[in-house]
């Protein structure tokens, strides 16, 4: 069984997946973080054309507008070219299920929130892809029942007009069998043998690890997990940190460029856990330095400024954390960077009122909430009774231990102080549309009010 961590591909591919009887593997998986296993599969698909001594051709596949049926039939077929056909299919929908569907959809409005309007639409053809709807179906027009029955957990509040409106923008595609079925031939073909110089390479960022195509792959092929622990554990920073550490050391080693370790600890505090955009920045210094062999902070600081979702979440955090001076430190920069003050107060807002929900749940007599309950008995325990409710559906997505954490912070404060806060901010919004004070003023004014406030 060949299922194993990204980190342990380089020792594997130097064998170039040979079993004990020196038969090539012949389908390989790589799932989990998108930059992660385009530059795993990059290395595998290399060391192929290597053995071939480069004699082999490389058929590229966009999974969002594949036809995995023509795919397949191209894949049973003998080439009349030489050396080893490999057929690379990237974002392959053969492993969606209903059990993927809420993470999907969280990328979506993650994409959407950042402006990644490509990134958006690319996910949504996926999302309607799962459900085997056309894509001219109107997703705000599903009620909810559809919307579980379809995608396999609760449709989202709020209007989804601009999901629809996205998916209008590209051209419609033809209904196409579903992923389970599809997969369920491959599999079949797999089984029954493909021409001996085919090879099949497939990478997805959500995998159903239940399915039978999935297990087939690890059984006879070779599995790369490419995926990071995206939480806010010390455990998961570690690993986002290494992660990233490896992919910038490794763009400017190409570059023969090296970068100080305060500038290398400042770009991952300023860019955050995403790969694709801390390569570019770091390529992006190495550009900037010239001639200098080596990147200092001051370059740092003169050419990367910070990704607006981190640096929101770091106010929030600095403010949960009463800190502060490093909550109106952070407050400038992001106006520096060109943040409008509305857009700070909005996630303040969010922030605020996801305490509030938070805290009111508490409250409940059932289930009962215990202050200094651990993370396993969270999750084991509470959230589960807390989600039979059915209150506040949409509240409890996303990872348990991240809704651990969002708990415990809201356990610090009382519900009394948090709509005190709510109306605060109302306040500040007025003086931001109607007065002629400065934003950063009204915002300075109203975080030290509110940091000043006690919290029970």
């Amino acid at each position: 069984m060949a299922l194993i961590k990204r980190t342990e591909l380089p020792a594997y591919i130097k064998e170039l997946g040979q079993s004990e009887g020196g038969q090539k593997k012949q389908i390989f998986l790589f799932f989990g973080e998108r930059f992660l296993c385009r530059e795993a599969a990059d290395s595998l698909q290399q060391a192929i054309l290597a053995a071939d001594n480069a004699q082999g051709t490389v058929n590229s596949v966009d999974g969002d507008n594949e036809d995995a049926a023509k795919t397949l039939g191209q894949l049973l077929n003998f080439s009349i070219l030489p050396g080893t056909q490999i057929f690379r299919v990237t974002d392959s929908r053969l492993f969606h299920s209903k059990n993927v569907g809420s993470a999907i959809w969280s990328r979506i409005e993650q994409a959407k929130s950042s402006g990644k309007e490509t990134s958006c639409r690319r996910q949504l053809h996926s999302f309607i892809g799962l459900g085997g709807l056309d894509d001219d179906e109107q997703l705000a027009d599903l009620s909810g029942q559809q919307w579980k029955a379809v995608f396999g957990f609760s449709k989202p509040a709020g209007n989804l007009a601009w999901a629809d409106e996205l998916l209008a923008g590209s051209a419609p595609s033809k209904k196409k069998a579903t992923a389970t079925d599809l997969a369920s031939r491959y599999t079949e073909a797999f089984k029954k043998g493909v021409p001996p110089n085919n090879v099949l390479i497939l990478s997805a960022e959500s995998v159903d690890k239940r399915k039978q195509f999935f297990k087939f792959i690890k059984e006879e092929g070779v599995a790369v997990d490419c995926s990071v622990d995206a939480g806010a554990s010390a455990a998961a920073q570690k690993g986002q940190k290494a992660v990233l550490q490896e992919m910038v050391l490794k763009a400017l080693s190409g570059l023969q460029k090296k970068i100080q370790p305060q500038a290398l600890n400042a770009l991952f505090e300023r860019v955050g856990f995403h790969p694709v955009a801390v390569v570019m920045e770091a390529e992006k210094l190495a550009l900037y330095v010239g001639d200098r062999d080596t990147i200092t902070v001051e370059d740092l600081e003169e050419m990367v400024g910070r990704t607006r979702e981190d640096a929101l979440f770091e106010l929030t955090d600095a403010f949960g954390k009463r800190q502060g001076a490093r909550a109106l430190i952070l407050l400038h920069r992001l106006q520096d960077n060109g943040m409008h003050a509305l857009q700070i107060l909005a996630t303040m807002r969010n922030y605020l009122r996801k305490l509030l929900i938070f805290r009111s749940l508490q409250m409940q007599p059932e289930p009962v909430y215990r202050a200094g309950m651990n993370a396993g008995q969270f999750q084991k325990e509470y959230l589960p009774a807390l989600k039979k409710r059915e209150e506040w559906v949409d509240m409890l997505k996303g990872h348990p231990y991240a809704l651990f954490m969002s708990f415990s912070k809201a356990q610090d404060f009382s519900c009394t102080v948090l709509k005190e806060w709510l109306e605060l901010l109302l306040q500040a919004e007025f003086r931001l549309k109607g007065s002629p004070l400065a934003s950063d003023l009204v915002l300075e004014e109203l975080f030290l009010t509110m940091l000043a406030a006690k919290r029970q």
